[in-house]
């Protein structure tokens, strides 16, 4: 008997430290997190959530990563209902936060069920992935140029090398061959008398080389002119610029209108830098780009390195959301350059004549780093004159003459060099 209660006794000890190791050694479960849907949740954070807060770094809200760590689920449900309630009540935790985040006020959600707050719970709990090391990032984009350039060059220079080469073999075989045959006694034709060779008869021909002449000095005329009509004239030029700016993410992707950033384009001549605080408007709480923007040329760290170089020209500190004080200069390149003797006013194309900016600038909501689309050259405004309607329709400015000037030519509707578009002086003082 005595055995038997010795073996119960050791069975009891072993079953009560393996469930002490079983409970000690398992990985700890917040007991408060709730089971949700994170794709669902993905959606309502994306459009309720994500312009004040990041999963995984502070914004202008905390992170969100670890939530359910820090506080009970239902404290969470009632801050994110009405947070302002609990801090009128006095609760520690709300006022604390309240506090830190530079007394910001967070936007009230009772129309969200605590379904839906589990959704975003377990979406915004998920660890953070680890970065795909297969897309290329972009890298220095001046370095990829800089490298293609040369590579032209060296194969240029290769070609150029061997078709000097050739000519010289060609002269040296040629040469050889007339010895050969001289010395084993053959008659050459240039070595019969009266025979001429073909350039000393060509010469001796007064009529074909006046015409090779003319013939020549008129293709070398039109080639000169040519070359010298594309003096000044910068399409497709596309500089690297400092900070790397994506219109087809911005103007593309997010449907940003172009004149926000370029605003004085619609009542100034120019159409203007955008200040740096422009884009801060949004890059206060846009710190890094979707893993959807990323592209074959460009990874998502890519994007969120330039992002940085905005921060560290405006000096912001997104840890702290604040600005530093230290601030340096971008020195964009200028892409568009008209001639100082030619008048060009953005006000009176884009909000008296109504031209949409794509019409010059090409298709730049497509473009990833903006090019020159168009010549920019006279002929090229000239033609656009004549072919472009004038929108006359509730604009007081036109109604009189164009009244007088439709009865004149007849017509209904009138181009803009027949309102004066063609004069010198429109565009040349």
């Amino acid at each position: 008997m005595e055995q038997v209660k010795n073996r119960n006794s050791v069975s009891r000890i072993l079953i009560l430290g393996i469930a002490f190791l079983l409970t000690f050694s398992m990985p700890a479960v917040a007991q408060d997190a709730p089971a949700g849907d994170a794709a669902k949740g993905k959606e309502l954070f994306n459009s309720l959530c994500a312009a004040c807060h990041k999963r995984y770094k502070k914004s202008t809200g905390p992170a969100l990563f670890g939530v359910t760590d820090r506080r009970d689920t239902e404290w969470i449900y009632s801050w994110v209902k009405n947070s302002k309630a609990m801090i009128d009540a006095g609760d520690a935790d709300a006022i604390a936060i309240f506090e830190e985040y530079k007394k910001t006020p967070m936007n009230a959600f009772p129309q969200l069920s605590n379904t839906d707050i589990d959704n975003i719970i377990a979406y915004v709990m998920e660890p953070k992935a680890t970065p795909s090391t297969g897309v290329t990032p972009g890298g220095d984009q001046a370095q990829q140029v800089e490298g293609t350039v040369i590579s032209n060059e060296l194969i240029l220079g290769a070609l150029a090398f061997i078709l000097l080469l050739l000519i010289s073999i060609l002269v040296l075989v040629n040469k050889t061959l007339k010895n050969i045959a001289k010395a084993n006694g053959v008659e050459l034709p240039e070595d019969k008398e009266g025979h001429k060779p073909l350039w000393k008869a060509f010469v001796d021909n007064q009529f074909l080389v006046i015409v090779s002449s003319i013939l020549l000095l008129l293709v070398s005329a039109y080639f000169a002119y040519g070359y010298l009509m594309q003096v000044g004239v910068d399409q497709g030029y596309q500089p690297i610029q400092p900070i790397h700016y994506s219109h087809r993410i911005h103007a593309g992707d997010n449907k940003i209108d172009c004149k926000y950033c370029h605003s004085s384009a619609r009542v100034s001549k120019t159409s203007g830098i955008p200040s740096l605080n422009v884009c801060m408007n949004c890059h206060k709480s846009i710190s890094e780009v979707a893993e959807t923007t990323a592209t074959a040329d460009h990874s998502k760290e890519f994007y969120d390195g330039e992002i940085q170089k905005l921060y560290n020209a405006v000096g912001w500190d997104p840890s702290s959301q604040s600005y530093t004080g230290e601030t340096k200069p971008v020195k964009w390149v200028r892409i568009h350059n008209l001639p100082d003797f030619a008048y060009f006013n953005h006000s009176q194309h884009v909000s008296v004549a109504g031209v949409k900016c794509q019409q010059c600038h090409g298709p730049i909501e497509e473009m990833e780093v903006v090019y020159q689309h168009a010549p920019l050259t006279m002929g090229w405004c000239i033609n656009c004159h004549r072919e472009t309607n004038v929108k006359v329709e509730g604009n007081e400015y036109y109604e009189k003459i164009h009244k007088e000037l439709s009865k004149k030519y007849g017509v209904d509707k009138l181009t803009a060099a027949q309102m004066g578009g063609l004069e010198c002086g429109k565009c040349h003082y």
